[in-house]
């Protein structure tokens, strides 16, 4: 497959703002709500501004299901059109989230008719945006993390359907609505780009393992692509994935994404003497590229606390190896761009933005970490001197 060119890229910027919208239920059954919860919808208008001194032209935001379809079948798109009004003041590019970890109180990917009302979802969907954007190239990412929120619901009990050992089947149905969603998205609008978002991980044996624990190290990290093998007929043919389906692929990349199984121990990304187990960035996505050949993005990156900036260092370094590959990476996303709490503990915030929360403010206000946003702009700088010169833009001075 050849390599795609910058010029191809369908997004507006290389970097990217991403803004927390689950609206899943938490490990003790309460519905959250970031998107009013983190402020950004409130502020949405001050949130894009900000954007701008970082050449952030595009943003990641969620439709969140469980909102939109309180009755099954009766849609209320009215938030979506709101932020589609500030997106269009400020010249932002929107991919849209269909399922961000969140489902309708009446449904989990174990009911019979997920799938169906998740189609039924994507129809209505575009149906609406095509009536207020009737021009313009839509993304869209149809259900976020899939790897990830089977997992927690499935097996971790975390979140609907709030079991153990049901992974699989959880993965199962998502992907099952994943393809007919994707499909009725196509249907409705040929012309409509889909990006996945899947954890990139590394799972690596104990020193000196066994046969044993070396096969189950390789079992458990082949299956981070299980969600984009069945999206693309690999795996469990008969769900009807495609290789069509596979458009641009995402890949979601934190500090904690490599660990030893058996026993489970975090791999340090930043050791003064690094784990030879470690694997840079740069081979996670070569290898990924390789695996599926197709564009690809960071589509979920960020550090909490005070290493934010030796984060976005690292993360500039690997980007620019593999931009002087000559491989089609199109963009990093910058997740999350304003601060979060936690699911489960929403007392407690990650300060994992560029832009912390200040909770003592109504909003609450936006406090820029100084540290996070000169080291940003420094990122941009070498990510741009490795960019074919056609694709690179100028890098404005910090505010």
């Amino acid at each position: 497959m050849a390599i795609l060119t910058p010029e191809s890229s369908p997004f507006q910027s290389f970097w990217w703002g991403g803004y927390e919208c689950t609206d899943q239920l938490n490990a003790f059954g309460n519905r959250v709500d970031f998107l009013p919860l983190t402020g950004h919808l409130q502020l949405i208008d001050e949130d894009y501004a900000a954007q701008k001194p970082f050449n952030v032209g595009t943003v990641r935001e969620g439709i969140r299901w469980a909102h939109i379809e309180k009755t099954p079948y009766q849609y209320d798109f009215s938030t979506v059109k709101t932020m589609l009004e500030a997106g269009e003041r400020h010249g932002i590019q929107q991919i849209w989230d269909l399922c961000h970890f969140g489902y309708p109180d009446d449904l989990t990917p174990l009911h019979p008719m997920f799938a169906r009302r998740f189609a039924a979802l994507c129809r209505a969907f575009v149906d609406f945006y095509r009536s207020v954007r009737p021009e313009g190239t839509l993304i869209v990412t149809p259900i976020n993390e899939v790897s990830f929120i089977s997992w927690l619901g499935g097996d971790a009990n975390g979140t609907s359907p709030y079991c153990h050992g049901q992974g699989w089947r959880v993965k199962y149905g998502l992907m099952r609505a994943y393809i007919e969603g994707s499909y009725a998205l196509r249907e409705a609008d040929p012309g409509i780009r889909l990006l996945t978002t899947e954890p990139l991980i590394s799972i690596v044996p104990p020193l000196r393992a066994n046969s044993r624990e070396i096969r189950e190290a390789r079992d458990a990290h082949h299956n981070q692509f299980q969600a984009t093998d069945i999206l693309c007929g690999r795996l469990c043919p008969e769900l009807g994935g495609s290789p069509e389906l596979l458009d641009i692929v995402g890949f979601n990349y934190y500090y904690d994404n490599q660990w030893q199984l058996h026993p489970h121990q975090k791999m340090g990304w930043n050791d003064v003497v690094m784990d030879p187990r470690w694997v840079p960035l740069h081979k996670l996505l070569q290898n990924a590229y390789k695996r599926y050949g197709r564009p690809f993005a960071i589509t979920e990156t960020s550090h909490p606390g005070v290493d934010r900036p030796i984060w976005w260092r690292m993360v500039a370094e690997e980007c620019a190896h593999v931009l002087r590959k000559g491989l089609p990476l199109q963009g990093v996303c910058i997740y999350p761009f304003v601060d979060r709490p936690d699911w489960d503990h929403l007392d407690q915030w990650h300060r994992s933005g560029l832009f912390d929360a200040d909770l003592s403010q109504p909003g609450p206000a936006r406090v820029l970490h100084q540290p996070s946003a000169e080291a940003l702009l420094q990122a941009q700088a070498v990510v741009s001197a490795a960019r074919p010169p056609r694709s690179r833009v100028r890098l404005p001075e910090l505010l």
